[in-house]
């Protein structure tokens, strides 16, 4: 589900200052261990850009990332987040987990993330 922030009015809750879980992980060790475990999956550098500006809009690379709106969680914005347990039950905190559910998933509904991102263009969410 994508990440994004309707007009507000006031007393609305801000997903970027609230609804968070623990401290995220660094983006950069983030996006390290992604661009680690495409190569599993046989993806080139140039997915790894399209896979960045993905999870760019969806959560900015953050780990306890949660959208108020839909409670989609972590870093793929998985909705529901708890369906990322199915690669650990540390799904909530570790960004390793969420990035490998994440690429998975991309990988099985759309085959790489450059076709990921196409959808996102087209329709907001992926």
């Amino acid at each position: 589900g994508a990440f994004s922030t309707p007009n507000k009015t006031e007393g609305d809750i801000d997903s970027k200052t609230t609804y968070y879980a623990p401290t995220p992980a660094p983006v950069g060790a983030a996006q390290q261990y992604a661009l680690s475990v495409m190569g599993q999956y046989g993806w080139s550098s140039g997915e790894f850009g399209c896979l960045v500006t993905l999870w760019n809009k969806e959560s900015g690379w953050r780990s306890n990332a949660t959208n108020p709106y839909s409670g989609a969680y972590g870093i793929p914005q998985a909705l529901p987040g708890d369906k990322m347990a199915a690669f650990g039950s540390d799904w909530y905190t570790n960004y390793q987990t969420q990035i490998n559910w994440g690429i998975a998933y991309i990988a099985g509904r759309y085959g790489n993330p450059c076709s990921a991102n196409a959808y996102h263009e087209l329709y907001g969410w992926y």
